[in-house]
């Protein structure tokens, strides 16, 4: 049975037929506020070499307006927000701060992902000042030398400062929990058990990805019975000018869902689109949906392990696992998905 979210749950009714349980407001709204990024890794689709069609993501920058309206239509709703999407957040770090800001005030959940090199001590202590809820460091590496072949630049000692300048403003308070996270890819796989041991005497949490290229992830078991994509039910992912595309995997914008800023995102969420897209799954016509058709992040909707190795909570999805520090396990909240979903990027 897929997992859904157990609150504010509807069931919808189309042309397209009934549907599985669909929460009110997604679970997790990925937005992107300016389509920017400063790295162009060779495994990104959309800023790297993998984007080989050359297509351009969205690279408009969302005003405070704008990214209200979003905010407002979610705001008491079990919701939580993560600022991104193919981008880097703190290129922008004024407008991060008060985009942050806006999300907090809501009292809603707050997580992201940065490549740390933009990463201030003044940063690093607001976000401990208005206590965001998860941060993680894509490094990807454990020496200069594999960091420039997977990520563009050899940069490694200015990234783990990043790291550094959070843990020292964060002190002894719970927030932010922080992370680092590895990508598992050729070039690097070799420098994956050293970087788990360097860092998890350090951070809350290591979380490593299987690579998603090609339009599925390497290297990820897949159950025989296929079911539809959790990210249907759980996830909507906002470009800078207000598009949703089908989710987070679709980075340049192949796909069309509907615009929030015309529609809303209740009204894209329960529209037209989406209920033909989850028909399509629930009726195991995968086929009728090009970008799904041999996507295999649908795997990855359940813990499939969860042992305690050396001090830590180790937590096993089919294409991503977490290695959480038990004696850290106090910032994450309560088995939500807020701080172990499975798809990051």
């Amino acid at each position: 049975m897929l997992e859904t979210a157990q609150v504010n749950l509807t069931t919808e009714i189309s042309e397209f037929g009934e549907t599985l349980p669909v929460p009110e407001v997604p679970e997790k709204l990925q937005i992107d506020f300016h389509g920017l990024c400063n790295l162009k890794c060779p495994k990104c689709i959309v800023h790297g070499e993998a984007n080989t069609e050359g297509i351009k993501f969205p690279q408009r920058f969302m005003s405070l307006e704008e990214a209200r309206q979003i905010l407002d239509e979610v705001t008491g709703v079990k919701t939580y927000i993560e600022p991104q999407l193919w981008n880097e957040p703190l290129l922008r770090p004024l407008e991060f701060r008060q985009q942050l800001a806006e999300i907090k005030k809501r009292n809603m959940a707050a997580v992201f992902n940065t490549n740390g090199l933009l990463m201030t001590n003044e940063l690093a202590k607001f976000f401990v000042e208005i206590q965001l809820d998860s941060v993680s460091v894509s490094i990807d590496a454990h020496t200069p030398e594999t960091l420039i072949k997977v990520r563009a630049t050899d940069k490694l000692d200015k990234i783990r400062e990043a790291v550094w300048m959070m843990l020292r403003a964060r002190e002894e308070e719970s927030y932010p929990r922080i992370g680092v996270s590895f990508t598992v890819e050729e070039e690097n796989k070799h420098e994956l058990d050293d970087f788990i041991a360097y860092w998890i005497k350090y951070v809350d949490v290591v979380r490593v990805n299987q690579l998603y290229a090609d339009g599925m992830y390497h290297n990820t078991p897949t159950p025989e019975q296929r079911v539809p994509c959790h990210l249907l039910y759980q996830s909507m992912a906002i470009q800078s000018n207000g598009d949703v595309p089908i989710c987070c995997l679709d980075g340049l914008g192949q796909t069309k869902m509907g615009n929030v800023f015309k529609d809303g995102v209740k009204g894209v969420w329960h529209g037209e689109e989406f209920r033909k897209i989850r028909h399509y799954h629930e009726t195991n016509q995968y086929d009728q949906v090009p970008f799904c058709k041999t996507c295999d992040n649908w795997a990855n909707y359940r813990i499939i392990e969860e042992t305690i190795v050396d001090d830590m909570l180790v937590r096993r999805y089919a294409g991503t696992t977490y290695y959480n520090r038990i004696d850290r396990l106090s910032s994450w909240k309560g088995g939500s998905v807020t701080d172990q979903s499975p798809v990051k990027i």
